[in-house]
């Protein structure tokens, strides 16, 4: 590689969007937020909406502010999509995952298509919000009789930024409407359940260079969208700085995404039941993981309790005793918006353990929770793929989290490497960059350019694995 190259990341999280600008070069890589702005779903008319075109702006005034770049990568959230007539206008704000509208119908849409049918067929995990049971609860509506076109969250910022319509595999994965095996729309399942198959768009790989964004949008440097491991999982996998292939992964923000990278899916019956997942990821490789509920407790219990100072709250919860409330972050009860530690004292009462007392005893609880989740998963991983595991790499906001890390090594009794904690974006860039040919090589090449450039952590595990096996068994492991 030749000289410098700037490329523009949009990295649409669960709690806020952010464009950062990378700066590539022969021995570095760098990156610079320049723009940053919440994602803060509305509520209207007793439903749950993505604020879409306020992320939008943000990704205008990011991507303006990041000065003249070569190229734009867009990766978000997943399962979420809008829906086009047939001008291309958008009808109507996204309805938000977590709204209320899909209570009910996953059991109903499984009971007559079938789990393990569902779950040979595309190889995806039961969460309740899945496109899938998005778009049966939406079946009928005026909004669905007219669609011309569904675009999951980041194909439909691409094609308001370049007008091509498409939708990128990665993502698409994560719909329960996507044949794992065949890499194709399932749309033998589109049929059995009442969705339209033509609401569908092409697919295309990551790394496909979409088209120029469009001069009207007055972006300087005429850059062009390039499709990147648009699921940030993808991204933030790609962006995981292991050595080898005998790695686990927690991707941990909003959500903890744990699993191992494979070359083909794990479809058997232990896999489903166990309720892993296998997405697509770049370069035709399977992630195949375990969704926890991650720092969303912490976000939550923050926002009830109105401060900021998470250092100092942690600062207490290390000196908290381990182990003395435990509980299953993956309890349906903390998946809504609300007060999370009171929805965490209630499931301590009903579970039979200790209530915390103070807010340092619950941000210990939720650590000690996420930890034991960790650890499950990562030997769930290993047990039903048959993949060895020797080290975990936490990247993600979860990276800065030393509490965190340090016990999901003393969990998994393996050390952490903790970062980069921003790995979506990283990834994302990495992917643009080798698309546009400033530098080449395999994933593999791409995360020695990681490990070269980043700063990485190691945290050794310590104690007793009896200890975390008793406490486990607690919350069912």
């Amino acid at each position: 590689m030749n000289g410098v190259v700037h490329l523009a990341a949009v990295d649409l999280g669960a709690s806020s969007g952010r464009v950062m600008r990378g700066r590539v070069a022969p021995g570095r890589l760098e990156l610079t937020e320049v723009h940053r702005f919440p994602n803060e779903p509305v509520p209207v008319g007793g439903s749950l909406h993505t604020d879409i075109l306020a992320l939008w702006r943000g990704v205008l005034d990011g991507l303006r502010a990041a000065g003249p770049v070569t190229s734009i990568g867009i990766d978000s959230w997943a399962v979420d999509y809008g829906l086009l007539d047939a001008s291309g206008a958008l009808l109507g704000n996204p309805v938000h995952y977590r709204d209320g509208r899909t209570d009910g119908v996953a059991e109903r849409v499984a009971k007559q298509l079938g789990e393990e049918r569902l779950y040979a067929a595309t190889g995806l995990q039961y969460l309740p919000f899945n496109t899938l049971y998005q778009l049966a609860a939406a079946t009928g509506t005026p909004q669905m009789e007219i669609a011309d076109r569904l675009l999951l969250i980041p194909d439909l910022i691409a094609y308001w930024l370049t007008g091509e319509i498409g939708a990128e595999v990665t993502n698409a994965s994560t719909t329960q409407l996507y044949d794992v095996r065949r890499r194709a729309w399932a749309v033998d399942l589109m049929a059995d359940v009442g969705i339209r198959a033509d609401l569908f768009p092409p697919l295309r790989e990551p790394g496909t260079r979409i088209g120029p964004a469009r001069a009207d949008l007055g972006l300087p440097g005429a850059p062009e969208v390039v499709a990147v491991g648009s699921h940030d999982t993808a991204s933030a996998v790609v962006g995981v700085p292991a050595t080898g292939q005998n790695f686990a992964y927690i991707s941990c923000g909003t959500w903890s995404l744990v699993g191992v990278e494979l070359s083909a899916p794990v479809l058997t019956e232990a896999s489903r039941r166990a309720n892993f997942t296998n997405e697509s990821g770049v370069d035709g490789t399977i992630r195949y993981l375990r969704n926890v509920m991650g720092l969303w407790l912490l976000q939550e219990s923050l926002r009830a309790w109105n401060t900021t100072d998470l250092p100092e709250l942690l600062r207490k919860a290390a000196q908290e005793p381990a182990f003395r409330s435990v509980v299953d972050p993956d309890d349906p009860a903390f998946l809504p918006r609300g007060d999370m530690p009171a929805r965490i004292a209630d499931v301590c009462r009903r579970t039979g353990e200790p209530v915390p007392a103070t807010p340092a005893a619950t941000v210990r609880c939720i650590l000690d929770s996420l930890a034991l989740a960790h650890r499950r998963a990562v030997r769930q991983a290993q047990e039903l793929s048959g993949w060895h595991v020797d080290a975990v790499h936490i990247v993600g906001g979860g990276a800065r989290n030393e509490l965190l890390c340090q016990l999901t090594a003393d969990a998994c009794g393996l050390p952490v490497f903790a970062g980069p904690a921003e790995a979506a974006a990283l990834g994302n860039i990495l992917v643009q960059a080798r698309a546009t040919g400033a530098i080449g090589g395999d994933l593999a090449a791409l995360r020695a350019v990681l490990r070269d450039t980043q700063h990485i952590v190691r945290y050794e595990p310590r104690g007793d694995q009896p200890a975390w096996q008793a406490a486990e068994t607690r919350i069912g492991g």
